[in-house]
């Protein structure tokens, strides 16, 4: 039991066919609405144990984008059809241990699509690589999840590389006297995860924090 929010994750109808063997279902389209049929009474028994939020996880809409066009969003729909709970969708490019940090594309093969989805929040990988966060005005109905914790780099990060992203603060690091400083300026719309700018700010507005993000008085 537990007072706290819960969320639990399911696979996706969609990479559940893609990974399976189909000796039954005449082609993948049939498979993938057959398993979002088992999902959806799934999502309907977590919700109704009291489960807050349930996520399917589809990293293969990435991975194969002209199946997901064909019945990606259609399986989606389906697993999700009436249920009344909240519902989230995960995507992403997968682990970078795995693949040897290999090189991953600067963007989304399929994620505009998800606008059609009827899942209430889009989970996103955007720190590896660094996405183009434009592309998330193209999904006006969605809450977003983003995540801003890069696979492919070991480095535990400051929160300045965390929160950076978000938005809602700009964080940047400088360093001043030999210590790490972290200076949070007003909020500003973020283009691009990482991206350096310059801004001109007064010194009344600016806040101070140390490299554990506790904040430096003065």
């Amino acid at each position: 039991n537990t007072r706290r929010r819960t969320k639990i994750t399911l696979p996706g109808p969609f990479t559940m066919a893609q990974q399976a063997q189909n000796d039954y279902y005449p082609d993948l389209r049939s498979l993938a609405l057959a398993y979002a049929d088992a999902v959806n009474a799934e999502i309907k028994a977590l919700h109704a144990a009291g489960v807050d939020i349930v996520q399917l996880d589809e990293p293969y809409l990435q991975a194969r984008p002209e199946q997901a066009q064909q019945f990606g969003v259609e399986a989606i729909n389906r697993a999700v059809a009436g249920v009344k709970g909240q519902t989230a969708l995960h995507i992403c490019f997968g682990y970078a241990h795995v693949h040897h940090y290999a090189a991953k594309p600067s963007g989304y093969s399929f994620l505009p699509e998800l606008e059609a989805s009827q899942v209430d929040i889009l989970s996103i990988e955007a720190a590896q690589p660094t996405i183009d966060l434009s592309v998330l005005r193209r999904l006006p109905s969605k809450k977003i999840m983003l995540g801003v914790i890069s696979l492919g780099d070991l480095a535990i990060e400051t929160p300045a590389i965390v929160v950076e992203p978000l938005g809602s603060d700009t964080l940047v690091g400088i360093r001043i006297d030999e210590q790490n400083i972290q200076v949070r300026l007003p909020p500003r719309r973020v283009r691009r995860v990482g991206e350096l700018v310059r801004l001109n700010v007064s010194r009344e507005h600016v806040h101070l924090f140390n490299s554990d993000g506790r904040r430096i008085a003065g």
